[in-house]
């Protein structure tokens, strides 16, 4: 188990990050994902390379990897590694250490634009529903089979969106909550100290 004891864990002030730089997953068929997150999507894509052979970093453990950037805006890409075809299985959402879906921040008037742009594609979608008070969202796949959102409030508007606003908690409902995982005041008040 990770020690975070306050002795050893910095302030919020100390270290923070800035936001997502890149999120990256995988395909085996670059072509139809560049297709669909330049067509479907409106990412464009901004930087396509092989990654050089030999290079041990976090990337899969194969030569010369197609390796795509999408611009996701608001400064932050989406990448993709391009997997051999069928030299690993495809993924399941809900195990452990899986990744669920991704969730794209975006107003009510551009939640529109992108409904109607799946719609044409023939995408399956579910929603527009409530996905949480004063958050609407609508769910789909892409070509890979990755669970992926749209997210907006209907009172943000297209130069207005505020991603932590739509899920901001007041400090007594998360300390209710808190309290059936540990019941430590210590520890409660250190993890809530930013809520008001």
């Amino acid at each position: 188990m990770l020690d975070v004891s306050p002795a050893v864990s910095p302030s919020q002030s100390d270290v923070r990050v800035r936001g997502v730089h890149h999120l990256a997953l995988n395909t085996d068929d670059m072509k139809m994902t560049v297709d669909f997150y330049t067509e479907v999507l409106g990412m464009p894509l901004v930087h396509a390379m092989k990654v050089p052979p030999g290079t041990a970093r976090g990337n899969p453990p194969f030569e010369n990897l197609r390796h795509y950037f999408f611009d996701m805006g608001n400064d932050s890409l989406l990448a993709f590694f391009e997997m051999p075809k069928g030299a690993k299985e495809h993924g399941d959402r809900d195990a452990l250490g899986g990744m669920q879906h991704v969730s794209f921040a975006t107003s009510a008037e551009i939640a529109e634009g992108f409904l109607t742009r799946l719609q044409a594609a023939k995408v399956e979608i579910l929603g527009p529903l409530d996905s949480a008070p004063g958050l609407k969202s609508m769910y789909f796949s892409d070509p890979n089979g990755i669970r992926l959102e749209i997210s907006w409030r209907p009172i943000d508007h297209d130069a207005d969106v505020h991603v932590i606003d739509s899920v901001a908690q007041r400090k007594a409902a998360a300390i209710r909550e808190l309290q059936t995982l540990n019941d430590d005041p210590a520890w409660i008040e250190r993890v809530t100290r930013n809520l008001a």
